[in-house]
């Protein structure tokens, strides 16, 4: 395992067809860090992410272990040591989790290779394994695992590339309670190793794991710090906490702020920051 490395964002501006969804951020994670990206829907935390990983065109400066990322193809940011999730877990679902984390695992070698089965299994496949929790289910075709268990497989095909900043986007959604807990637990134990990112709407998942928070806000970074101090940040309270005291004064109230128009993971959001 190399040593510890953070991420480094300077001025990232990301602009579609004249309107500017990521506006000149700054954003320091530092290595080992489990930092938290909250904010409405259109707040920008998606497409930080997407420029981070090469999927949009920025300009501004990314730089991971002392490399500049921007300009860089997806492929040569993925090698680079970085890995992201989506909403939706993609798994190859006819496959066993051990098949999926073999592949994941080795990308050297050939697909017959891969897919052939093994007197034993690989040392990083096996710790990935014990990480995620799925020792038990490796035989199980992932397609039959529950929705929590693929998101930790998708996670542990990260881990087995030797992954060191990981970006997750949503990674409990759709979770039961349990799932969100050992989610959280999964999380803690991967950043005693790596730097992890997670763009996140369920605020009491936030609240219980977060070790550092970022609030975006109309493409901005508009708080930052502890899960304690960006609540008690006024400028979080404006754009949140007092959107909340005019949903909770009933049906008869205003509606609601334009920012937050859009959907209902930014009202939860709102009430419960």
């Amino acid at each position: 395992m190399t040593e510890l490395s953070g991420l480094r964002v300077r001025g990232l501006r990301v602009s579609f067809d004249g309107f500017t969804a990521v506006d000149g951020v700054d954003l320091d994670v530092r290595p080992g860090d489990l930092r938290f990206l909250i904010g409405p829907n259109g707040a920008g935390k998606t497409t930080l992410v997407d420029a981070v990983t090469g999927l949009v065109r920025a300009s501004g400066s990314v730089r991971f272990e002392g490399t500049e990322l921007l300009g860089r193809s997806v492929h040569r940011i993925a090698r680079s040591g970085i890995g992201r999730t989506f909403q939706t877990a993609t798994v190859f679902e006819e496959l066993t989790v051990l098949q999926n984390l073999d592949i994941a695992a080795g990308a050297a070698r050939g697909p017959l290779t891969m897919l052939r089965r093994r007197r034993s299994v690989p040392e990083p496949v096996a710790r990935a394994l014990e990480t995620i929790g799925l020792t038990e289910r490796s035989g199980s075709p992932a397609g039959t695992l529950a929705h929590g268990q693929k998101q930790w497989l998708e996670i542990g095909m990260l881990l087995v590339q030797d992954v060191r900043l990981l970006l997750l986007d949503e990674p409990v959604a759709g979770m039961s309670h349990d799932e969100r807990q050992a989610t959280g637990e999964l999380l803690r134990r991967i950043s005693a190793e790596r730097t992890v990112v997670v763009i996140e709407h369920d605020m009491d998942f936030m609240r219980s794991f977060a070790r550092s928070v970022s609030v975006l806000h109309a493409g901005r970074v508009l708080s930052e710090g502890t899960v304690a101090e960006v609540q008690s940040d006024p400028r979080v309270q404006e754009v949140y906490l007092g959107h909340a005291a005019v949903q909770d004064a009933g049906p008869t109230a205003a509606g609601p702020h334009p920012e937050h128009a859009g959907g209902a993971h930014a009202g939860s959001a709102v009430q419960e920051v």
